[in-house]
């Protein structure tokens, strides 16, 4: 994207996670003046670290994946992931605690996972291996000839470099469906469908195009960079400044006024004009907080007739003491998760019976707690909006602390020397996310593709960027999205700016 923007032309981008960093280094590296307001004291969004009492945790996303798409963010400004963080590929990449007191340890090599699946069923061994080569053979198609294309209107897909994709017609169908033609085992269809939890999704409501995430999983495997999720963010951080951009931390942008090349955008010290605006908060909170009624793009009730991605209950606990058989990450799953899944899509309310993970990063980076101690996250998915007050959350704390114990034999009740938590109400607050989902928008059939919300606002001159938008959610998904927003700001260029139309006048 070299030379794509003239160097007179100024560029705010307001939000600095994933998607707001990605699009900061793309525009910068184009040649535009490039400054980034985060209203937080930290850069990463979602992507957020807590540090106390000698633990850090990451409070955000904490599994790494698709490792190929840092590459090619990295690769762009010639530069390489190493050039910033190490990798360790995970072994475990992950262990499962079912509630009838099964488990299963997956291992990062493709015999394991065949060898695991044959167990539980004859003949699943073989399926695992077809349903790996269609989703590795989707997983390239999807990615090269449609994520990273950037596919965002329906015309877009009036292509014949979409052909390939003609016969897969069925990877619209639901991903049970699409499962439940290689499986039959319920603990086999959790393991090819667990990976949806990351799309804020469930198996009835998520196309079966996201059967790739297998690939993503089995194929590829999950790894941990070096510093935590926390790392990757300052090395984006570093990037940024390196390419040119103006970083600053602990300003908030209360309000945005003008047009393409004479915006205002009030802060606590003052108002900053920019040409352009690259929005990474999310649209609902764009729209509602920081744009006049008159140039928004949607009322208020189309935010509210969206489906949004679970919120979640978090814990953040430094523990004493070990804690036995819990993987850097696990699972804890009901032998049946539908309850579950209808307690946040459909009937909304706190879970019965919760399906829910764990990361204890401690086990593979002995610098996130002080010696004889781990640093555990708990996350159960919930239903966006639920009522989180004081009392509800103790109350759960206790059910989840309970549970765990008995589900994998671990218990951490009276070995708790650090405590934090958040929910629905945080992810509101902090975040200004609708409902207070702590994904953004769910990856339903509806909201896919160019379904979702483009990069353009009806505003001209203004960009959204980062997980509500195209491609969706997730770190990778928001690093191609950034990218996304600066092809399309090059696109747009040149416009007239103030500076031109003022000219123009005097002459």
């Amino acid at each position: 994207m070299r030379d794509g923007l003239p160097r007179d032309r100024t560029v705010t981008v307001v939000g600095g996670g994933f998607g707001g960093l990605s699009a900061a280094c793309y525009l910068a590296d184009a040649g535009a003046d490039v400054r980034l307001v985060e209203r937080h004291d930290r850069l990463g969004g979602h992507a957020g670290v807590l540090e106390r009492d000698g633990f850090r945790f990451d409070t955000g996303p904490s599994w790494y994946l698709m490792p190929d798409v840092f590459e090619r963010f990295f690769g762009h400004f010639d530069r390489e992931p190493a050039d910033y963080y190490e990798l360790e590929r995970l072994d475990p990449q992950y262990r499962v605690f079912w509630k009838d007191g099964d488990r299963v340890t997956m291992r990062p090599n493709r015999e394991n996972a065949r060898e695991v699946f044959e167990s539980y069923e004859d003949g699943a061994g073989d399926a695992l291996v077809e349903y790996l080569n269609r989703a590795e053979q989707n997983y390239h198609l999807a990615m090269d000839r449609v994520v990273y294309e950037g596919r965002e209107r329906l015309r877009d897909y009036v292509d014949t470099d979409l052909l390939p994709l003609a016969p897969r017609a069925r990877l619209f169908g639901s991903m049970d469906d699409y499962v439940g033609r290689y499986v039959d085992h319920p603990k086999l269809r959790q393991l090819l469908e667990y990976t949806l939890v990351f799309l804020g999704g469930a198996p009835h409501n998520t196309p079966a195009l996201y059967s790739i995430m297998s690939h993503v999983d089995l194929n590829m495997n999950v790894f941990y960079p070096e510093g935590g999720i926390a790392g990757v963010v300052d090395s984006l951080g570093s990037l940024a400044r390196e390419l040119g951009v103006d970083i600053q931390t602990g300003t908030e942008v209360q309000h945005i006024a003008g047009e393409a090349g004479a915006f205002e955008l009030t802060t606590k010290d003052g108002v900053v004009g920019s040409d352009i605006v690259v929005s990474n908060a999310n649209p609902a909170y764009t729209e509602q907080n920081l744009l006049d009624p008159a140039v928004r793009d949607h009322d208020p009730d189309h935010w509210d007739d969206q489906t949004y991605a679970p919120s979640a209950f978090m814990l953040y606990l430094g523990i004493e003491g070990d804690v036995g058989p819990l993987a850097h990450h696990s699972l804890v799953l009901p032998t049946d998760w539908d309850d579950h899944f209808e307690q946040i899509f459909d009937r909304p309310a706190w879970p019965d019976d919760p399906a829910y993970y764990l990361s204890v990063t401690s086990k593979t980076d002995e610098t996130v707690a002080p010696d004889g101690h781990h640093a555990v996250v708990v996350l159960v998915p919930i239903a966006p909006g639920l009522n989180d007050g004081p009392e509800i959350r103790q109350e759960y704390r206790e059910f989840v602390l309970d549970d765990l114990a008995e589900q994998t034999g671990v218990d951490l009740r009276d070995r708790i020397v650090v405590e934090e938590s958040a929910c629905v109400s945080e992810f509101a607050e902090r975040f200004g996310d609708p409902q207070g989902t702590a994904l953004g928008l769910a990856h339903t059939l509806f909201q896919t593709g160019p379904l979702r919300p483009g990069h353009r606002a009806g505003l001209e001159g203004l960009y959204y960027t980062g997980a509500y938008t195209t491609p969706g959610i997730g770190m990778p998904m928001c690093l191609i999205s950034g990218e996304h927003t600066a092809r399309d700001i090059i696109e747009d260029s040149p416009f007239e700016t103030k500076q031109d139309r003022s000219a123009s006048t005097a002459d």
